[in-house]
């Protein structure tokens, strides 16, 4: 029986992070950071690959001492003075929390004319969700976005924290990272079955910008099931619905949607970009009714989402960007589970599909055929 309050000990997503992320997807042209000059730097460097700007308060040892509020409404002014945003956020840190500055009367005393989507964070929440939780709450009191759209996230971001405390990053004291099998001999395993005439099913279930890379494995084994002659064994599944998510989430998939407009049929839509934690049970209706007979999946994106009763029988080729989530995978019975390394950073700031290292192993034996 799994434990109530396991301690984990491997490294996990920072609130403060997915707070930055969110403001992102709303928009948001500047986000600050309240707090010392290194804090998410990775991530902060990463945001800026993606359009926006990220600006640090940079607290030393003395605002730590007798706090910095003076430097956040200074920060403030010459944010919309130097870049004239039309959205600006503000992000705590642990040590803003710790010495207990209170973002809204800076934003107060600053008086800009833009909107400002405060975030009070710190990194210690057991759940990195609570950062997209606090931005969205924050987006609502100024307007941004509705209340429907906000119950919408809140659901899909408890969603989302289930399926990593049952499957996920969360679902074990320590997690072992690995590489997961070799693509190669994998991608062999994939014409194999093609050519043997079996039938498979490509789910697309990613996480917003991610998207870009997972969805060249849709791609890639349409090609080749193309050259085999067995297009016709394979349909893809894609949570890639234009009308859901916040302005940025519906871009992705629109722009996805354009790129294999004349390649590549999306069968079946399971949901939209943030609706992968839920998307697996339109999976599960949608094999019930429909796909009963196939003999292979794969999944690309967020595998550990897709309930295992609705792929009973099929041989599973799951593709993750996490190596911590191999492990998890294969104890839920995924017999083939591949990492796309490094992934994250190469759909950061794209409009186009980017080549997966699996899709274009694909495509290599395919011509090699």
């Amino acid at each position: 029986m799994q434990q109530k309050n396991l301690s984990i000990m491997h490294p996990r997503p920072s609130s403060i992070v997915a707070a930055l992320y969110t403001l992102r997807d709303l928009n948001v042209e500047v986000a600050i950071l309240h707090g010392p000059p290194g804090c998410s730097f990775k991530h902060a460097r990463l945001l800026e690959e993606d359009g926006i700007r990220v600006v640090t308060t940079a607290l030393d040892e003395n605002g730590f001492v007798f706090g910095g509020h003076d430097r956040l409404v200074d920060m403030l002014q010459k944010v919309e003075e130097r870049f004239s945003p039309k959205r600006i956020g503000v992000v705590g840190t642990c040590v803003s929390m710790i010495i207990g500055e209170e973002l809204h009367e800076a934003v107060m005393e600053a008086n800009l004319d833009a909107p400002v989507i405060e975030v009070e964070v710190h990194a210690g929440y057991n759940d990195n969700t609570k950062g997209v939780l606090f931005a969205l709450e924050s987006a609502l009191d100024v307007g941004i976005i509705d209340r429907q759209e906000f119950e919408r996230q809140q659901h899909l971001l408890n969603e989302a924290t289930n399926v990593e405390k049952k499957y996920g990053a969360a679902s074990k004291e320590y997690l072992e990272p690995s590489r997961g099998d070799v693509k190669y001999t994998v991608a062999k395993r994939v014409i194999e079955m093609l050519k043997a005439g079996k039938k498979g099913i490509c789910i697309l279930n990613a996480k917003k910008e991610t998207a870009y890379m997972f969805a060249d494995i849709t791609m890639a084994l349409h090609e080749v099931a193309e050259k085999l002659g067995v297009e016709d064994n394979i349909v893809n599944f894609a949570n890639l619905d234009t009308e859901l998510g916040l302005p940025r989430v519906r871009q992705h998939a629109e722009h996805i949607l354009a790129d294999m407009h004349d390649n590549v049929k999306i069968d079946e839509i399971i949901g939209g970009l943030d609706e992968y934690p839920i998307a697996g049970q339109q999976v599960r209706q949608l094999i019930e009714s429909k796909y009963k007979d196939f003999d292979f999946a794969v999944i690309a994106g967020v595998p550990h989402a897709i309930p295992m009763e609705a792929l009973e029988g099929m041989e599973l080729i799951s593709i993750t960007n996490g190596p911590r989530q191999v492990h998890p995978l294969k104890d839920m019975g995924h017999k083939h589970v591949l990492v796309e390394i490094d992934l994250h950073p190469k759909t950061l700031g794209v409009t186009n599909i980017v080549e997966s290292e699996f899709g274009a192993t694909l495509r290599q034996l395919a011509r090699e055929e």
